[in-house]
C-alpha cells in the first residue's frame, strides 16, 4: 500500500473533535494510508475526553477502519503474490536458461515480501550438501557457495521434516541445530528474520528457498504460502532443465552410439572386402608380391614378410611411399630382439601383437603358423596403430599369406622331391633309366645333349641343409639343379651358367654371417653319364681343400686334380711342414718386407720361366722381374734341375690356394697354368 502523502497529525494540545476524525476517517481510507495512521488516530480517539459526545461511536469507527484497511492490505498482498506466481509461471514456459530463471524467481520472493535477502540452494547427493544456485540482495552469499551439511541449521531442519520453517530471530533460535559458519554469515549479513520453504519433487526434497530481513519480523501464513508455491515452481524448473539435460546427454548418447554402430559397420564391410579381396588373389593364384602390395594398400602401411630365418621374402608398399622403419629393417638388425619377443608372443596368444614403436611409427607383427611349424612372420609399419575392425583385417590377411606360404611349402616340397630324387638318380644313375632320366632333367631345367657343370659346396658355418633352404628363398639359382647330399651342397647347372652360378653363390655366401665354406667345380660333363665320376673326384678334392686350409673360394677341378691324388692321404700339418720346407723363406721375406716375390715365382713357373712374359703379366719391367728372380735365387737356391722346379711349382700352387682368391695371379688365354 501507499506509505508516502500522509496526512499530518495535529499537536496534542489542538486535538481534533470526535466529528472530525470521524469525517477524516473516509478520506484516509479512501487515500491508501497505512496502519500505523489509523493507529494515531486511534490513539487520538482514545485521549479525547470521556464526556466528549461521540468517543465511543469514534473509537468503534476507527477500529472497524483499521479492520477494512488490514483487509484491503491483505487483499492486494494476495493480488500481489498471484502476480507474482503468475510470472513465475510465465517464466517457466518462456525461458529457457535455468540459472537465469533462478535468478528471476529469488529477486521475486524478495520482491513478493518485501525483504532484504533471498536465495535458493539445492541439493548435492554425491557431496551430501546444499550448495547455492541463485541469491539476491546479499553481500554474503554467492551463486556456488556451499551453505550448509544436511544435518545442521535451517536446512537440516526443512530437509528432515520437508515443511516450511520461519523464525522472527535467527541466532537466539533454539529450535535448530545452529552450523557456526552459517551463523558468522548471517551475522555480517545483519540478518534476523528468515523464512525457509522445501522444493519438493515426488516428497524429495532437492532444494530450499530461503527469504532473510535484518529486522525482526513474523511472517504470515499467506506470506508462507505463496514462497512456498514459487518454491514449487522453482523445483518444477530444476527438474525439468535436469529432465532436459538429461535427455540432451541421452540424446547424444544416441547419436554416439549410432555413429559408433555406423562406424563398425562400415568397418565390418571394409573388413568383409579385404577378406573378399584377399581370398579372391588367393583363388587366383596371386604371388606373395601381390598379396603384400594389396595389404599395403588396404592398411596404410608397409609390410614385411619374413620367413623362419627372419629374412625378407615378401614386401608391400603404401602409396604415401616408403616407411622409413620399414626401409630400415635388415635381418638381425637394432629391433631382431623385439621382432623375435613378439613372434613369441604372437604365437602364445594366436592374434597380432605390437612388435615395438619408433620414430612415431608402430610395428604390428603377426606370426604365421603353418600346422606346428612357424613359416614366418608378416610385419606392418604405419604411423598411428590399428583399430580392433583393422587388426582384425590384419590378421586375416596374415592367415591369408600363411596360406599362401604353406602352399608354396608344399608345391616346393614336391618339386625339392623331385630335384632330389633327380640329382641322385644323376649322380647314380643306371643304363636303363636313361631316357626317363632325360626326360626328368628337361623339364626342371637341364636339356640334354648341352654341357654340365657339377658344384660341390662343403660349409662347416651354416650348414649344407641351411643353405639349401635359404637358396630355395632367395630364387637366386634358376634353371639348377641342387640339394644337400652327404653333408655337401651339390648342385648341376648347364656350363654356360656356370660363371653365373659362381658369381650368385659368393654373394649369397657373402651376406651368411661368419661363414666357412669351400666349393670345387668341376670340368664340363658331355652327357649324364660323366656326371658320376666327377661327383666322386670332387668328393676326394673336398678333403684336400680342407688339409690345405683353403676358405671361402671356389677352386676348378682342373687346378685340384694333381692335388688330390698327391694329397689326398695327407694331413695339414704334413702340407704346412711342406710348405715351410720348400718355400718358407720366401713366405718369411715378403710378410716381413711386404714384397711379391712368391708370386712372382709363381707366374714365372706358370709361363714356362720366361721373364719377359712374367713381367708383362705382372705389368712390372723386365728388369724389376730378373732382380726379383736372382732375390729368390739367393733364398732357395736353384730350380735348374726339373725335380727341383717341380717341386717348388707344387709348393706355390698349395700356397696359392691355401692364401684365397684375393692372391690369385690372372692368366692369359694365350698363356694357361702349367699343370
Amino acid at each position: 500500500m501507499a506509505r508516502n502523502d500522509q496526512p499530518t497529525l495535529n499537536p496534542p494540545e489542538n486535538l481534533p473533535t470526535a466529528e472530525q476524525l470521524s469525517a477524516e476517517l473516509i478520506d484516509l481510507l479512501h487515500q491508501g494510508v497505512g496502519m500505523d495512521v489509523l493507529t494515531q488516530r486511534l490513539t487520538q480517539a482514545q485521549q479525547l475526553p470521556e464526556d466528549s459526545a461521540g468517543k465511543a461511536l469514534l473509537l468503534e469507527r476507527v477500529r472497524r477502519a483499521m479492520a477494512l484497511c488490514s483487509r484491503l492490505a491483505s487483499v492486494q498482498q494476495r493480488e500481489s503474490g498471484m502476480l507474482a506466481v503468475i510470472d513465475s509461471a510465465r517464466d517457466l514456459s518462456a525461458r529457457l536458461d535455468l540459472q537465469e530463471l533462478l535468478r528471476a524467481l529469488v529477486a521475486r520472493a524478495r520482491n513478493m515480501l518485501g525483504s532484504h535477502v533471498s536465495w535458493l540452494s539445492t541439493y548435492d547427493t554425491q557431496q551430501d550438501v546444499f550448495g547455492i544456485l541463485a541469491v539476491d540482495g546479499s553481500h554474503r552469499l554467492s551463486a556456488g557457495q556451499t551453505v550448509s551439511g544436511c544435518d545442521t541449521g535451517i536446512v537440516g531442519l526443512v530437509k528432515r521434516t520437508r515443511r516450511p520453517f520461519t523464525t522472527h530471530d535467527y541466532q537466539r533460535d533454539t529450535r535448530f541445530v545452529h552450523d557456526s559458519s552459517l551463523d558468522t554469515t548471517f551475522r555480517e549479513e545483519g540478518v534476523n528474520a528468515i523464512v525457509g520453504v522445501p522444493l519438493l519433487w515426488e516428497e524429495e526434497v532437492i532444494g530450499l528457498l530461503f527469504v532473510g530481513d535484518r529486522h525482526h519480523r513474523s511472517h504470515t501464513v499467506q506470506e508462507i504460502s505463496l514462497l512456498s508455491t514459487l518454491a514449487t515452481h522453482a523445483a518444477v524448473a530444476i527438474k525439468n532443465a535436469r529432465a532436459f539435460e538429461d535427455a540432451r546427454t541421452a540424446l547424444h548418447s544416441a547419436q554416439a552410439a549410432q555413429e559408433a554402430l555406423e562406424q563398425h559397420a562400415r568397418r565390418v564391410q571394409v573388413a568383409a572386402e579385404a577378406h573378399e579381396r584377399m581370398t579372391s588373389l588367393l583363388a587366383r593364384g596371386a604371388t606373395l608380391s601381390t598379396i603384400c602390395e594389396a595389404m599395403a594398400q588396404m592398411l596404410e602401411g608397409d609390410v614385411l614378410v619374413l620367413d623362419e630365418a627372419s629374412q625378407t621374402i615378401g614386401r608391400g608398399v603404401h602409396d604415401r611411399g616408403v616407411s622409413p622403419s620399414a626401409e630400415r629393417h635388415v635381418s638381425y638388425g637394432a629391433h631382431s630382439a623385439d621382432i623375435a619377443s613378439a613372434q613369441r608372443r604372437s604365437r602364445q596368444v594366436g592374434r597380432s601383437v605390437v612388435a615395438y614403436e619408433v620414430d612415431g611409427e608402430t610395428c604390428r607383427l603377426n606370426a604365421v603358423i603353418g600346422g606346428d611349424d612357424v613359416l614366418g612372420a608378416v610385419l606392418l609399419f604405419r604411423k598411428r596403430d590399428l583399430a580392433e575392425a583393422e587388426v582384425r583385417t590384419f590378421e586375416r590377411c596374415a592367415s591369408v599369406v600363411g596360406v599362401l606360404l604353406l602352399s608354396r611349402e608344399r608345391i616346393e616340397a614336391s618339386r625339392i622331391r623331385e630335384q632330389a630324387a633327380l640329382l641322385r638318380s644323376l649322380l647314380a644313375p643306371r643304363r636303363e633309366e636313361q631316357p626317363l632320366l632325360s626326360e626328368r632333367a628337361e623339364r626342371l631345367g637341364l636339356p640334354p645333349g648341352h654341357p654340365l657343370s657339377l658344384v660341390v659346396i662343403e660349409a662347416e658355418d651354416p650348414d649344407s641343409s641351411y643353405m639349401a633352404r635359404r637358396l630355395r628363398a632367395a630364387n637366386l639359382l634358376l634353371g639348377v639343379i641342387f640339394d644337400e647330399l652327404d653333408g655337401a651342397l651339390v648342385l648341376i647347372c648347364p656350363t654356360r651358367h656356370l660363371d653365373e652360378v659362381r658369381a650368385s653363390m659368393t654373394g649369397f655366401m657373402a651376406q651368411q654371417h661368419d661363414a666357412c665354406w669351400r666349393g670345387v667345380m668341376s670340368r664340363p660333363a658331355e652327357g649324364f653319364s660323366d656326371l658320376p665320376r666327377l661327383h666322386a673326384a670332387l668328393r676326394r678334392a673336398l678333403p684336400v681343400l680342407a688339409r690345405i686350409g683353403a676358405r671361402n673360394q671356389f677352386v676348378a677341378q682342373n687346378e685340384m686334380a694333381l692335388y688330390a691324388t698327391l694329397f689326398e692321404t695327407h694331413d695339414q700339418a704334413s702340407l704346412t711342414e711342406f710348405l715351410e720346407a720348400a718355400i718358407g723363406e720366401l713366405m718369411r721375406y715378403d710378410e716381413k718386407r711386404g714384397t711379391q716375390l712368391l708370386p712372382t715365382l709363381l707366374t714365372y713357373f706358370d709361363t714356362n720361366q720366361s721373364a719377359t712374359v712374367t713381367a708383362k703379366r705382372l705389368g712390372i719391367h723386365v728388369n724389376t722381374a730378373r732382380q726379383r728372380l736372382t732375390t729368390i735365387e739367393e733364398l732357395i737356391g736353384s730350380w735348374t734341375q726339373a725335380t727341383r722346379a717341380l717341386e717348388l711349382h707344387m709348393a706355390l700352387r698349395l700356397w696359392q690356394l691355401r692364401t684365397g682368391p684375393e692372391r690369385r695371379i690372372a692368366r692369359t688365354p694365350e698363356q694357361p697354368a702349367a699343370r
